[in-house]
């Protein structure tokens, strides 16, 4: 069984050249972080070397240094720091068999390497998507990516980068089997690692150099190889690939049936392993064993560990233990005589030999390797993809034969199914139409009397807030006329005694009479303003519902802003809540049912209120609630905007907010009719828009847009609605 330590490597190498360049021992480095506790970049670098030293003994501690010199890099705003060290982070996911992770933190750090053109940083990313790639067995996006990261490693002096890619490619190779190709770009690769004195890459290549021997029965080479990439490993402390070399060299020996010495060394790797949890490497570990077993006839012990390793290696993808595992089991259930077993393994063990090597991804990645390599064997691609061509086409008329027949046979049993179906059915439909449609009518009606209550519902909703609103206003104006009435009669009483004095005091009596008749004054004035309320409502419900007229928009929002307020405080008196206006001027003029546009109004307001109260209760003190309500002219149009740093509304129910009957509020306080009934105005009424922005938990802002009516005359200079822009904040 073939076992790469280039995954390994690449693991502990995906770091930047200046960081590998000298390595501190741990202790040294912990010392040197709790000495200079300040957040700058050196802290960063320190942060990732301590990582870097940590990672094949204790990964979990590794990956939480990781994210604190991530943290950190971000906070400095450091691009590249960030983006090497998001590739160390996917590296300590790969470990971890969590694919996904590692794919997500390499497209990040892609990202970034794109946006500031840094082609070393390329390279490294397109050598960890190749890794990932390769662990899982997919080839040809490996090969890809491998491809890309060399194309741009050779425009920049990172060496150990171009090493580590062509380390890939020849990995790739050697597991399709391509030993004329994958023995040269080894030795290359080789020969550089040497160069560059990176004693990981060179552990890696000799475990490549070693398995390439091995599946030429080359015993004595490959044996040389794998015992020196051991030694080096032990000497690196490099764990896991010292696991990976005891299993190569487990598997070395079973090839030659030196049974002894591949139990021994299965056994040390098994050992490791689980000491370790390394669940990456477990599974090839009790393959090893799995074949000895299997070989020296005991049967039991192989069958278990082989299925457990069968189990281990579908949670980590790993197609080579699974072919290696269905191989192994194969074998062992013939020997017991369980053919049905051995059946069922030996097709899994076909279809996992197909997906690793089969004719597609040779074709696939021999076409990305000739591109990198134009001068090469151009001829014989040509003739192998005319004899693909002609085996599939042979394939596809096969299929389509065989296809026809299976499809006629299904055309007839599906043609006496149904007649059969239909006869034992029809009569079932009939005696079911009749009650369906009893049914149904009776639906409808109650459907269509609880759309009346509910309509009526609404109706009566609006008219409690507005009647609300309306008392609170006329009941400040008597307030003012009770408590000045109070004091006018005690002023009277008091003049009343004056006058009867036998000495009477003409100053008192002036001042008394003063003070009555400026309260007789407080009185008319508050008393002429309940009546222009009383009237304004009068003249608002003479007015013809249906008719339009000529509003004006700045005028109604702050009355109706008002209104909903105080419905609200009927309900909330300690809730204070900061309304701000900021009304454009020379708005101009809407041509619409005021009845109507004050409904929309009323509703756009009542909602705002009542999601910062929401906000309130759910934040407590600390929340400062606020309304703000806009108008601007946007050439032919008028908008308004109604916005509130309230509960905002959930993504998921955004778009169901104008749909008739639908409310976010409890049982019993709304009836969903509201924004139904506001967009229904605004857009059929109309022609305008009602649009919604909004984040759950910050805010919602509703914007209405209305054509404005035809230029009307002037109006009169001392209209302080018109001349100015008005800018009005209510606070507590």
């Amino acid at each position: 069984m073939v076992r790469w330590l280039v995954f390994l490597l690449v693991g502990g190498l995906l770091w930047s050249p200046p960081l590998s360049a000298q390595t501190r021992p741990v202790d040294s480095l912990r010392a040197l972080l709790r000495a200079a506790a300040q957040p700058d970049t050196t802290r960063v670098r320190r942060l990732r070397m301590l990582a870097r030293e940590l990672i094949a003994t204790n990964l979990p501690q590794a990956v939480g240094l990781l994210h604190e010199a991530l943290a950190l890099s971000r906070q400095l705003h450091a691009v590249t720091d960030e983006g090497n060290i998001l590739i160390s982070l996917a590296t300590a996911a790969r470990r971890q068999t969590n694919y996904a992770l590692a794919r997500r933190y390499t497209q990040q750090a892609k990202t970034l390497f794109t946006r500031s053109a840094d082609k070393t940083g390329l390279a490294k990313t397109y050598l960890q998507l190749s890794a990932i790639e390769m662990v899982q067995g997919v080839y040809t996006a490996a090969m890809r990516a491998a491809l890309q990261g060399l194309t741009y490693a050779e425009q920049t002096p990172d060496h150990t980068t171009k090493t580590q890619l062509q380390i890939i490619l020849g990995s790739i190779y050697v597991q399709l089997n391509n030993y004329t190709d994958a023995l040269p770009v080894l030795r290359a690769a080789l020969g550089n690692a040497q160069a560059i004195h990176d004693e990981y890459a060179i552990a890696s290549v000799l475990n490549l150099l070693g398995n390439s021997y091995k599946s030429l029965k080359r015993w004595p080479q490959a044996l040389t190889f794998f015992q020196r990439s051991a030694k080096l490993n032990r000497k690196l402390g490099d764990t896991e690939s010292a696991t990976i070399d005891e299993i190569n060299i487990s598997e070395l020996y079973a090839k030659q049936q030196a049974y002894s010495q591949a139990l021994q060394h299965g056994l040390v790797a098994r050992t490791l392993a689980a000491a370790h949890q390394d669940a990456y490497n477990l599974p090839g570990a009790e393959l090893a064993l799995a074949h000895v077993y299997v070989n020296s006839q005991q049967l039991d012990s192989a069958i278990y560990l082989a299925q457990h390793s069968f189990e281990l290696s579908k949670r980590t993808r790993s197609n080579e233990n699974l072919y290696n595992a269905s191989t192994i089991l194969a074998q062992a259930y013939a020997q017991l005589d369980s053919f049905k077993q051995a059946y069922r393994y030996q097709q899994l063990s076909i279809g996992y030999r197909d997906s690793l090597s089969g004719e597609e991804t040779q074709r696939r990645t021999s076409a990305l390797r000739y591109g990198y390599e134009l001068d090469k064997k151009q001829s014989q691609i040509t003739l192998l993809t005319q004899a693909r061509q002609l085996q599939r086409q042979q394939l596809v008329g096969l299929l389509a034969g065989l296809l026809g027949t299976v499809l006629v046979l299904g055309l007839l049993g599906r043609n006496i199914y149904l007649k059969q179906r239909t006869n034992r059915d029809l009569n079932l439909k009939n005696e079911h139409i009749a009650q369906q449609r009893d049914d149904l009518n009776t639906t409808l009606l109650a459907l269509k009397a609880t759309q009346s209550q509910l309509v009526q519902s609404e109706k009566m909703v609006a008219l409690a807030a507005l009647t609300a609103g309306v008392a609170h206003e006329i009941q400040n104006p008597l307030n003012f006329v009770n408590n000045f009435s109070e004091v006018s009669a005690e002023l009277v009483a008091e003049l009343q005694e004056e006058i009867q004095q036998p000495a009477r005091d003409p100053a008192l009596e002036a001042s008394l009479l003063n003070d009555l008749a400026q309260n007789l004054r407080k009185i008319h004035q508050h008393g002429a303003r309940a009546g222009d309320i009383v009237k304004g409502m009068l003249e608002h419900a003479r007015a013809d519902a249906g008719q339009r007229q000529a509003v004006d928009l700045n005028a109604m929002v702050p009355d109706f802003l008002r209104l909903a307020y105080h419905a609200l405080q009927t309900k909330h008196r300690n809730l204070q809540v900061t309304r701000t206006l900021d009304l454009a001027p020379n708005l101009g003029l809407l041509h619409v049912v005021p009845q109507e546009l004050g409904r929309v109004l009323l509703n756009l307001f009542a909602n705002a209120f009542y999601a910062v109260q929401q906000q309130a209760a759910h934040l407590g003190s600390g929340y400062a609630p606020e309304v703000r309500v806009s108008t601007r002219r946007r050439g032919e149009h008028l908008e308004l905007r109604v916005r509130d740093n309230g509960t905002g509304i959930p993504a998921a129910v955004v778009e169901k907010i104008y749909n008739p009957f639908f409310t976010t509020k409890p049982a019993g306080e709304g009836t969903g009719l509201g924004l139904w009934f506001s967009y229904d105005i605004i857009t059929k009424g109309y022609g305008g828009t009602l649009t919604v922005e909004t984040r759950e938990g910050e805010f919602t802002e509703f914007v209405v847009t209305l054509p404005a009516a035809a230029p009307q005359e002037e109006p009169a200079e001392d209209d302080a609605l018109r001349g100015e822009p008005t800018h009005v904040a209510w606070g507590a």
